[in-house]
């Protein structure tokens, strides 16, 4: 199965990125997936089913304790995604 998580970090702040969101982003840009997009109001990746749920459970894990008090979070299946 392909998966497709899309997710944010609070609390924002449009003057700098708070350590949270930069982890957030190191998280996810180092794990094994593909079509990873990290913005300023957003960030998707896609991948195999462990590699997203490996990521989204780092990404909680390390973004909670960077400070973030918030992470909201999706995870869609992809139709026509591998088996």
């Amino acid at each position: 199965m392909r998966l497709r998580v899309e997710f944010t970090t609070e609390p924002f702040d449009l003057d700098e990125a708070p350590a949270h969101a930069v982890v957030a982003r190191e998280v996810i840009q180092s794990a094994d997936l593909d079509a990873v997009d990290v913005g300023p109001f957003g960030n998707t990746a896609e991948g195999g089913t462990d590699a997203v749920l490996t990521a989204v459970d780092a990404l909680l894990r390390e973004s909670l304790a960077a400070g973030a008090t918030r992470v909201s979070l999706q995870v869609n299946v992809i139709e026509g995604g591998e088996k």
